[in-house]
């Protein structure tokens, strides 16, 4: 049996638990993680998003097409790594049995790499309604009320319960992830309740991959903020008018970016989506068996799997089917504004670089009218018109790509 040479951890979900966060700072202190011998591979920022799409053969709006080879060309990466390795992306949560021994086999389980398993965890009462407004916010017109019924349905047929289950629940993605690997070596990333300091998760994803000690850049973070109920709604509605002539390629950069992260997540001060006093049982339910299959497996836990346990029923629960329809022509004023400042933005920037083509055109005109110009356009007509002029001027043009002085 050979000694492993390096370590791999290996982040695989949940969604909506600090994940865009985590990777903006590994991406963005690659060079400084290298000199302390850790390698997140990444040419580009969603360069792991590109590799799981890859692994899982998910198709996403389009991008699949640019994922092609990616996820062996992440491994590849790691094999050759001279030291421990980081992989994240909070989609892995849903990879079958057999893409995750590809991937384990791929990053040299048992051969050269040591895989440490790292789940980063959320209590359900905080994240089926992220979930939710994630779906919203990818094009999703489906309601409130429907989406909990269909994750509720214990037959969870379709693609929003299959989705959901796949990366949400836990034992099951430690089941599928953590089969092949010591329960040592499975690190449970528990998220402090709402309201806590904002630097202890950051703490406990330190502890995890093993960065103490390595003074990391942490500012500039790169968020996936949430909307309130109102605004949650009018992204919805506008999915609803919209999806069916709006092209993926630009539904992300005007909706998701400008309207969801840009604009309607600023408007904080309006009602929270939140869960269902009615659900809440439910959900409280299924954490607490979870907490206890956890605890009985003998994980490294990190954090408190009392952080499972969702906060108590909200007394003043804000339906975003049946909302104030106040805030939301209020939240659809701020939309319009957002759009309107940005067509006007795009419109300066066009007369900006219409005006730079004009100016360029007039100089080549002028470069042309020149008496010098049309004799050497003469001349060169001439010479490529017989082999020994031809010759010379493949001379010539050889020479003037040896020298940068102008002929």
């Amino acid at each position: 049996m050979s000694t492993a040479t390096r370590k791999v951890h290996l982040h695989v979900g949940t969604p909506k638990t600090g994940t865009s966060y985590l990777q903006h700072v590994l991406y963005h202190n690659r060079p400084k993680l290298h000199r302390h011998g850790i390698v997140y591979p990444a040419d580009r920022f969603d360069a792991h998003f590109l590799a799981a799409l890859d692994l899982m053969r998910m198709p996403w709006g389009g991008l699949e097409a640019q994922a092609i080879g990616a996820w062996d060309a992440l491994a590849a990466k790691v094999r050759r790594a001279h030291g421990d390795a980081i992989i994240s992306h909070e989609i892995l949560a849903t990879a079958s049995r057999a893409q995750i021994g590809r991937a384990l086999e791929s990053l040299g389980h048992g051969t050269d790499s040591e895989i440490h398993l790292v789940l980063s965890v959320r209590d359900l009462v905080r994240q089926i309604p992220a979930e939710w407004q994630e779906n919203v916010k990818h094009r999703a017109a489906l309601g409130y009320c429907r989406f909990l019924d269909q994750i509720r349905d214990p037959r969870r047929e379709g693609r929003i319960p299959t989705w959901f289950w796949g990366v949400q629940e836990i034992p099951d993605i430690l089941d599928r992830w953590g089969a092949d690997l010591p329960p040592e070596h499975i690190h449970v990333v528990t998220v402090p309740p709402a309201g806590g300091s904002p630097e202890l998760l950051w703490k406990r994803f330190v502890a995890a991959f093993g960065l103490d000690g390595i003074d990391l850049q942490l500012d500039g973070e790169r968020k996936n903020p949430s909307l309130g109920a109102a605004e949650t709604t009018l992204i919805r509605r506008i999915n609803r008018a919209a999806n069916e002539e709006l092209e993926p390629a630009h539904y992300r950069p005007l909706v998701r970016e400008l309207l969801a992260h840009q604009t309607l997540s600023r408007r904080t001060a309006t009602p929270r989506l939140a869960l269902p006093p009615d659900v809440h049982a439910w959900a409280t339910g299924l954490e607490e068996a979870w907490i206890g299959e956890i605890r009985a497996r003998g994980y490294d836990v990190i954090g408190d799997l009392d952080d499972l346990r969702g906060v108590t029923p909200v007394i003043d629960f804000a339906d975003p089917d049946h909302p104030d329809e106040a805030v939301v022509a209020s939240a659809a004023v701020d939309a319009l504004k957002a759009v309107l400042l940005d067509h006007a933005r795009l419109q300066r920037e066009l007369a900006q670089r219409d005006g730079e083509l004009r100016d360029t055109q007039r100089q080549m005109e002028k470069a042309y009218l020149r008496p010098t110009y049309r004799l050497r356009e003469k001349l060169v007509r001439r010479l490529e018109t017989g082999s020994t002029g031809r010759l010379a001027m493949k001379a010539y043009r050889r020479a003037r790509g040896r020298s940068s002085r102008s002929a």
